[in-house]
């Protein structure tokens, strides 16, 4: 028996909501890329503007998608509303 057998596979309900979520994340990955690279330049003593711009671009790219991610949540229909 391994430990996969303990855990049970993702509800529908679990995907959609993963799926939901999927622009969000995806943009907080471009963040924390942009971030890594960031501090890589730093280390090197080589931050340029491009470096800074990248981060700030991310940044706002995730503050938008955080905005639109609260908006689908609240716009989507609750159980109770649905039925």
């Amino acid at each position: 028996m391994s430990d996969h057998d303990f855990y049970p596979a993702p509800t529908a309900a679990d995907l959609a909501a993963i799926e939901l979520e999927a622009p969000l994340i995806n943009a907080e990955l471009v963040w924390l890329d942009a971030e890594i690279t960031l501090l890589g330049a730093a280390e090197r003593g080589r931050v340029s503007e491009l470096d800074v711009r990248r981060v700030r671009r991310a940044e706002r790219a995730v503050i938008r998608e955080t905005f639109a991610h609260v908006a689908r949540l609240t716009r989507s229909p609750s159980p109770r509303r649905a039925a």
